[in-house]
């Protein structure tokens, strides 16, 4: 007898099947069971803490920002560029292609 003949239909004019056992009362869950302490005594073991932080040096904030500044006109400057150059090509392609 195969493991899905229970889940066939039944012959023609055949009894329905005997119904299956009924599950045995389920007991509560009483959770993991107790451990055994550890020994008297018993620590983890000890690290030593490490040294305090040391303090970073100062920034010097206007050094920053104009660098920042000239950061961004260079970047700002490239991509004026690179726009140039394609809008140039672009207009030497298109006008050999209408000429």
């Amino acid at each position: 007898m195969s493991d899905d003949a229970y889940w066939r239909r039944p012959a023609e004019g055949a009894e329905a099947p005997p119904p299956t056992p009924a599950a045995p009362p389920s007991v509560p869950y009483t959770g993991a069971p107790r451990s055994t302490p550890p020994p008297h005594g018993w620590r983890p073991p000890v690290v030593e803490s490490p040294a305090p932080p040391r303090k970073l040096p100062g920034q010097d904030v206007e050094r920053i920002e104009r660098e920042e500044q000239a950061a961004t006109i260079l970047t700002k400057g490239m991509g004026l560029f690179a726009g140039a150059v394609l809008i140039v090509l672009l207009l030497i392609l298109c006008g050999r292609v209408l000429f």
